[in-house]
């Protein structure tokens, strides 16, 4: 059970440093701060369009060291979402 919980709390780290990444990356896209972007509201929302989308998943993959499907942010379209995903 220890083991079980250091690897919940490992996962939401794991998952926090990805939204903090996606909301500095959105926030830097749009030339806003980064505290101006709710990470539970959708990426449509904020404007993002599907070459932007491609754009982020392209950036991420090279942070993550992974490959990441450009159609996940359709699957996962929050950045909380997202970054949950990723991190598991």
């Amino acid at each position: 059970m220890i083991a079980e919980t250091k690897n919940s709390l490992h996962q939401k780290d794991k998952a926090e440093h990805i939204e903090e990444w996606i909301t500095s990356y959105v926030a830097n896209l749009l030339e806003v701060d980064a505290e101006e972007i709710d990470p539970t509201i959708p990426f449509d929302r904020y404007g993002l369009d599907s070459s932007a989308a491609v754009g982020m998943t392209g950036d991420l993959e090279d942070w993550l060291g992974r490959e990441i499907d450009p159609t996940m942010i359709y699957d996962y379209p929050t950045i909380k979402a997202l970054a949950e995903c990723l991190s598991s």
